[in-house]
């Protein structure tokens, strides 16, 4: 049985750190005007709070293409930061604040984080992390499914292009993404479970909702997942990017995946679904070494530089980005592999600083301006 082509409209969620410009540390109790503001500016898009108060999560509204998505985002940004500076503080595009310590924070006081806080007790007093989503649609939810099985192996790969914290309370991690550690202490968490129809993933939800331990599918916190909102595969596992060109060429790159799969399939073809230890295997890998790593290629099997796995991505999905009108934006990916990530940028200015003379304190500042200062370059 043939099945409609999806939409592929997307949308991109983003979560921002605020940070006190006087003191370059995270905001403890930023004012509550700063949410109701953008609100009032952003009507057409969707400005949330997050678990700490020191947070804030921004939506898209839904977007056709890359070109819409652009706009939504520029214009997303944009406001925040404005907003934010004239209350004294920063925003900054990055997973993880690199010198903040969780026990100084507090949460949002909002009945859903009330409970998620009881419930889980230090897992989530320290979730001082910031993570980027994008929701792509594909309205047949048995595509969804079958999109989902064969999509997650591509997930380390994105997660290496995003990397952005390689810090973690003052100290270098020695990984490109400490988030993911810091996420990953949560139940329901990871590589999703491959399923065999989207009834099989039902069952999974009503499972688990009818024994109590969740009250819906917006709990199930997988790297990609079908949305409980909407018709939509969610990609959820990469960091947040500080530039918002390495957003869009993600946003795009994963756009470009699922419609490669879909055409694959319309062509009696499909991708090998590999089991989710090997996948876990390179995700962990793109989690330590970003874009500097060699990700495992099981087809051979052998590890192979990051940078070649994602030309070979950009080749397989080139007359998708045609079709979905985002040939520049995944082209940029080489741009993103040949300087680094924000990871190898923040990780760089902080050595830089200890060379010319800093003390460690003085030099995570430094990571700290360099970051606030690209997550607002070129919107103007």
């Amino acid at each position: 049985m043939s099945i409609a082509e999806p939409s592929f409209t997307i949308g991109i969620e983003e979560e921002y750190l605020l940070v006190d410009l006087e003191t370059r540390a995270l905001a403890i109790e930023p004012s509550e005007d700063i949410l109701s503001e953008c609100e009032r500016l952003l009507p057409d898009h969707l400005v949330t709070p997050e678990f700490l108060r020191s947070q804030l999560e921004v939506g898209t509204r839904v977007c056709k293409n890359i070109t819409e998505a652009r706009a939504a985002l520029y214009e997303l940004r944009r406001t925040v930061a404005d907003v934010a500076n004239q209350h004294g503080l920063g925003v900054m595009a990055a997973s993880v604040h690199p010198f903040a310590d969780w026990h100084q924070l507090k949460h949002t006081p909002k009945e859903r984080y009330d409970v998620i806080a009881r419930d889980m007790q230090a897992t989530v007093r320290r979730l001082m992390i910031c993570g980027m989503h994008v929701h792509c649609a594909i309205e047949d939810p048995e595509l969804r499914i079958d999109l989902m099985n064969q999509a997650s192996y591509f997930l380390p790969h994105l997660l290496a292009l995003s990397t952005s914290s390689p810090f973690w309370r003052g100290e270098e991690s020695g990984l490109k993404s400490y988030r993911m550690t810091v996420f990953d202490a949560l139940p329901r968490t990871g590589i999703p479970d491959r399923f065999e129809s989207y009834g099989e993933f039902s069952r999974l939800i009503d499972t688990l909702v009818e024994a109590g331990a969740l009250e819906d599918g917006s709990k199930l916190w997988w790297d990609m997942r079908p949305s409980s909102k909407f018709p939509t595969l969610e990609m959820r596992l990469c960091d947040v990017c500080p530039l918002v060109e390495d957003s869009l060429t993600i946003a795009a790159l994963y756009s470009c995946i699922l419609r490669m799969l879909y055409r694959l399939r319309r062509n009696n073809q499909r991708w090998r679904v590999y089991p989710q230890t090997l996948v876990a295997e390179n995700r962990w890998i793109a989690q330590r070494f970003g874009v500097e790593g060699k990700l495992i290629d099981f087809g051979i099997p052998a590890p192979v530089p990051a940078a070649d796995l994602i030309e070979e991505i950009i080749g397989l999905t080139a007359e998708d980005a045609a079709f979905l009108g985002c040939e520049k934006e995944v082209a940029h990916a080489r741009e993103i592999v040949r300087r680094g990530t924000s990871a190898d940028r923040q990780l760089s200015a902080y050595h830089e600083a200890i060379k010319g003379g800093a003390s460690k304190e003085d030099a995570l500042v430094k990571v700290v301006d360099q970051v606030l200062k690209e997550t607002v370059s070129g919107l103007q």
